[in-house]
């Protein structure tokens, strides 16, 4: 777990955070997650935070994230939804809309918990076996 340096204190904050698909249909094939994951990587870096895992499934996506303390996950979270379902309705507009209606991607809720030194390992194994059910 890397300490980072803020002016006048030093911090080290990670949050897993998992979100599902609307109506948990199975549109992540491996062309969507594909470009899926590369627009999350561009999404954490113009918003100032690092993903340091990601994974799918089919109807969801997980990520093991590390930010800031001025970082707030419901900003985060807005950002990577928001702006990762319309680039992925441009790009992958027709393979989606076959599956969901609506133009929503993203079920509105997710899940965040944050993780310690202790844990990090078992999030990340966890994170990565995601497609072994």
């Amino acid at each position: 777990m890397d300490l980072h340096h803020g002016r006048g204190y030093i911090y080290s904050i990670q949050y897993h955070v998992v979100w599902c698909v609307k109506y948990r249909r199975k549109v992540l094939t491996p062309d969507i997650e594909m470009s899926l994951l590369e627009i999350l990587h561009n999404i954490s870096r113009d918003n100032n935070f690092s993903i340091l895992e990601a994974n799918t499934d089919c109807d969801h996506v997980h990520l093991l994230i590390d930010c800031s303390p001025q970082n707030y996950i419901p900003d985060i979270m807005k950002a990577l939804k928001g702006v990762s379902a319309r680039m992925l309705f441009k790009i992958h507009g027709d393979e989606i809309r076959r599956q969901l209606w609506g133009g929503h991607l993203w079920n509105p809720s997710y899940f965040v918990a944050t993780v310690s030194e202790n844990t990090q390992q078992q999030i990340v194994e966890y994170i990565r076996r995601q497609k072994e059910k």
